[in-house]
C-alpha cells in the first residue's frame, strides 16, 4: 500500500492538499465561544422565613424542598445550607451538558408542587431559583468623588440604573450587589413592657400587618346608576409605613 504513495507522488500530494482543505473547512465551521462552559450547570433554591432559626428552618424549608427537587432528571447531587438569619439556599448540580434553562424549568416545577406545605411567612417572602455558573466572571466597583453621594445613594442608583441592565445582558445568569443596603425599618422590642403588657412578638408582628399595608378604600358618592350624582371622591389610604412617624 505504501509503495503506491512512494512511486505515485502527486496522488499522494493530492491526498494531503484534501486532508489540508477538509481540515481547514471544518475548523471554520467549528462552534468557538470565548468563555466555554467547562463546570456542570448549578440551580440554586433560595427561602426566606424571618425570625427562623438554622433548625426550624431545615425541618420546616429545606426538608419538603429537598424531597420534592430530588430525583429531578439529569440531577447529579445537591447541598443545602441554613443559618440563624432567617434564610436557606439549596444547590442543585446538574451532569455536564444538561441544559441549564431546562434544568431550571424542572427545579421550579418541583418547587411548585410543595409551595402550599411551606409556612405562610416563607409563602409571602417567595421562593427564588435561579441558574448560575459556579465563578463570578466579573465585578464592578462603584464609587463618587462627591461627598454628598454616600453609600446609600450609590447602593440605590445602583440598584435602579445599573443591576436591571446587567441583569438583561444576553448570557448573564445571576447579578446581584455585594453588601445588601436596601432600605428598611427595624423595631426593637422591650422586654419588660411586653410582659407588663401581656403581649407577644407574634401580636406586635399582627398589628404590623394590619397596618402598615397598601389598600384601595375605593369611592364615595358614586353613581349607583338611577340617578344622578353631584359629586364623587376617590379616598386614599396612607400606606405602608415609611419613617419611625
Amino acid at each position: 500500500m505504501f509503495n503506491k504513495f512512494i512511486h505515485r507522488p502527486v496522488l499522494s500530494i493530492v491526498i494531503s492538499l484534501i486532508i489540508v482543505f477538509l481540515g481547514v473547512l471544518a475548523m471554520t465551521h467549528l462552534p468557538v465561544t470565548q468563555f466555554p462552559s467547562i463546570s456542570p450547570p448549578k440551580v440554586n433554591v433560595t427561602a426566606e422565613y424571618p425570625g427562623a432559626n438554622g433548625e426550624l428552618m431545615t425541618k420546616a424549608v429545606l426538608i419538603p424542598l429537598e424531597r420534592a427537587i430530588n430525583g429531578v432528571p439529569g440531577m447529579k447531587y445537591m447541598a443545602s445550607d441554613a443559618g440563624n438569619d432567617g434564610e436557606a439556599t439549596i444547590q442543585v448540580v446538574f451532569n455536564l451538558g444538561t441544559d441549564p434553562n431546562l434544568a431550571a424549568v424542572n427545579v421550579q416545577n418541583r418547587v411548585a408542587s410543595v409551595v402550599n406545605k411551606l409556612p405562610p411567612l416563607v409563602v409571602r417572602e417567595g421562593v427564588k431559583i435561579t441558574r448560575e455558573e459556579s465563578n463570578m466572571l466579573m465585578y464592578i466597583n462603584l464609587f463618587s468623588k462627591d461627598p454628598k453621594m454616600d453609600q446609600k445613594f450609590l447602593f440605590n442608583f445602583a440598584d435602579i440604573n445599573i443591576l436591571s441592565e446587567l441583569k438583561r445582558v444576553n448570557g448573564v445568569g445571576y447579578a446581584e450587589i455585594l453588601g445588601n443596603r436596601e432600605y428598611a425599618m427595624r423595631i426593637w422590642l422591650k422586654p419588660d413592657r411586653m410582659l407588663a403588657y401581656k403581649i407577644s412578638a407574634e401580636e406586635v408582628l399582627r398589628a404590623l400587618n394590619e397596618q402598615s399595608l397598601e389598600a384601595s378604600p375605593g369611592k364615595t358618592g358614586e353613581s349607583s346608576g338611577k340617578r344622578s350624582q353631584a359629586f364623587e371622591y376617590v379616598l386614599k389610604y396612607s400606606g405602608r409605613f415609611s419613617s419611625r412617624e
